[in-house]
């Protein structure tokens, strides 16, 4: 359900030209009602949020919490109800947040696109 008006409790603002970034929130959408806005035409300013921030990570935000990175998957992982992989990630910390920076600086790297591919399945 992607939308630009708050339509559900759980936003994500993620990059929409990401085609890693796009088929992980379809793969979301399978089990959990969101509504997700591509930073690159969102009003930021609503979130607290800047365009270099969002360049950076994707974002989650509830009426609770906002979320970024690691975190966010974690969040959104809990959501679909994969708890045990949202517990590993958050366990892991530094390394869950090591892994998602070389996830989003290496989009165009063959084992992030077999990934993407995976998702879009």
């Amino acid at each position: 359900m992607r939308t630009g008006a708050l339509m559900s409790q759980v936003v994500i603002i993620y990059d929409g030209q990401c085609e890693f970034c796009k088929n992980a929130l379809s793969w979301v959408e399978k089990k959990v009602a969101v509504n997700a806005l591509d930073f690159h035409t969102a009003d930021l300013s609503i979130y607290n949020l800047t365009q270099e921030q969002c360049s950076q990570e994707v974002f989650v935000i509830d009426q609770q919490n906002t979320l970024g990175g690691a975190a966010a998957v974690a969040f959104l992982l809990k959501a679909r109800g994969n708890r045990v992989s949202s517990a590993f990630i958050t366990a892991l910390g530094p390394i869950s947040r090591f892994g998602y920076r070389w996830v989003a600086n290496n989009r165009n790297s063959v084992p992030v696109k077999i990934l993407s591919r995976l998702l879009s399945q």
